[in-house]
């Protein structure tokens, strides 16, 4: 937690007496004594149920402020980062599958195939270092125009799970998506991972039968980009995204 709010204080000019704090004027207290203090004297006049409210206060704002520093772009899917995303997932796969995983086995991407128009690799970082990814591909081209996409390798790093950066990646793709004049997005998962399941539903996936012939998936996906006449579709997504050519996770969700 001190990471983060370590950047929100610079250190006081000098340092002022405990026996003194408490007689200058606010004003004079907040320039001159220094932070982490300051928040020591706080938390001593506070009763315990005060002091509980306030940690958890803190670890929740931490939470939401490194939610926000989370930077998620397009991404050269040859560049490092992206090549560290990717062998993360496989790896993380390999770990929970039954029998284990094998990349070579499960449909690959060529590089060449995750650059539009074909396709593209999503990159989430923090603080500059590689925390998720996920891709998107486009299939069955008329005219210029996929008549549906597929997401995949969708990962985020186990230290940034429960952030919301999962769902963050799947609408990011689900958006491209749409801007590629697909009419609808695909994806397959495993069924031992329940928590993408889970989101998956909750996101407005429906089950359809096999699109592919992925052999570690056990379910699969698929959800209209159009809305269906009569229903309304899902509000745009509000994490914006900045394209670039290269790079300045929640549950792995499918292989």
């Amino acid at each position: 937690m001190r990471s983060v709010f370590a950047t929100l204080f610079r250190a006081a000019p000098r340092d002022v007496p405990d026996d003194q704090a408490h007689d200058e004027p606010a004003r004079d207290a907040e320039r001159d004594v220094a932070p982490g203090r300051l928040l020591v004297l706080r938390l001593d006049v506070l009763g315990d149920a005060q002091r509980e409210r306030l940690v958890s206060a803190m670890a929740e704002a931490e939470l939401l402020l490194t939610a926000s520093m989370m930077c998620v772009e397009p991404c050269d899917p040859q560049h490092p980062h992206a090549q560290f995303s990717l062998e993360s997932y496989f790896d993380e796969l390999d770990a929970r599958f039954e029998g284990g995983f094998d990349a070579t086995r499960a449909n690959p991407d060529p590089p060449e195939e995750l650059i539009p128009p074909a396709g593209l690799l999503l990159l989430a970082t923090l603080r500059g270092e590689p925390v998720g990814c996920g891709v998107l591909r486009c299939h069955d081209m008329r005219g210029g125009t996929p008549h549906w996409t597929e997401i995949k390798r969708l990962w985020v790093a186990p230290a940034v799970r429960g952030l919301g950066l999962g769902r963050r990646l799947l609408r990011s793709l689900e958006r491209r998506a749409g801007e590629t004049g697909a009419r609808v997005v695909r994806l397959d998962t495993n069924r031992v991972l329940t928590e993408a399941i889970a989101m998956y539903r909750a996101e407005g996936y429906r089950e359809t039968g096999p699109f592919n012939d992925n052999p570690y998936a056990h379910h699969w996906f698929e959800k209209d980009l159009v809305p269906r006449r009569g229903r309304r579709g899902r509000q745009p997504d509000a994490a914006s995204t900045r394209s670039t050519k290269t790079a300045s996770g929640t549950d792995p969700a499918h292989a």
